[in-house]
């Protein structure tokens, strides 16, 4: 079944990384993850058309298979659909995944054309904190989106902080970003609306021409 995932990205410079990490509110040592993803998408791009985001998860010794539709971002605050479950690699089954008949009938009829497009490779340090009466999952990513291109591999850098909400009222993100830039040496945190797939696909675009 699909929920509605609203989270809250942040932007950082890497100087900005040992001050994030000594605020009070980051005292407990977070779950470390290592999360390599890619993402698919057909040769003419269909589901870049309908804003569809479709990725394999590899995180540990399991594989899990994401459906992210369109969402509305306002100043790093996003709220989409999404879908994810267990999958085998390369063996996307969205008849079982997507509860949204329409969309599971459109993303069967593309799977044999899917390719992958992307990549991300990425450490995830992860806390869960409680603030302003909700319950927040805090998201420290650093690694790499690559993408493979007629001219070579390209990859840029990921540096990103994303909040996001388990239960509880939205402001609550807002609140929790404002708390991690209070002090007297605060980390620079800045709103950002582009999602890793955003970035991924707008690699791949430079160097590959599609109608």
């Amino acid at each position: 079944m699909a929920h509605t995932e609203t989270e809250l990205k942040l932007r950082l410079e890497a100087r900005d990384v040992p001050r994030l990490l000594s605020h009070p509110l980051l005292a407990a040592t977070p779950q470390t993850l290592h999360l390599l993803n890619t993402y698919f998408d057909t040769p003419d791009l269909a589901l870049k058309a309908r804003r569809i985001a479709v990725r394999e998860r590899r995180m540990g010794g399991q594989t899990l298979l994401t459906v992210k539709t369109a969402g509305q971002s306002v100043g790093g605050l996003t709220r989409r659909s999404e879908w994810e479950a267990p999958t085998r690699p390369g063996q996307p089954d969205f008849a079982a995944l997507v509860d949204d008949a329409a969309l599971a009938a459109d993303l069967v009829a593309l799977a044999p054309r899917l390719r992958p497009v992307f990549r991300t490779d990425f450490q995830r340090r992860r806390w869960v904190l409680t603030h302003g009466g909700a319950r927040v999952e805090l998201a420290l990513d650093e690694g790499l989106i690559s993408t493979d291109t007629p001219a070579g591999g390209r990859s840029e850098p990921i540096l990103e902080l994303e909040l996001e909400l388990l239960d509880g009222p939205a402001e609550a993100l807002l609140s929790l970003a404002a708390a991690l830039q209070a002090g007297s040496d605060p980390a620079w945190l800045h709103p950002f609306d582009l999602s890793k797939a955003q970035r991924g696909l707008a690699l791949f675009l430079q160097d590959n021409a599609h109608p």
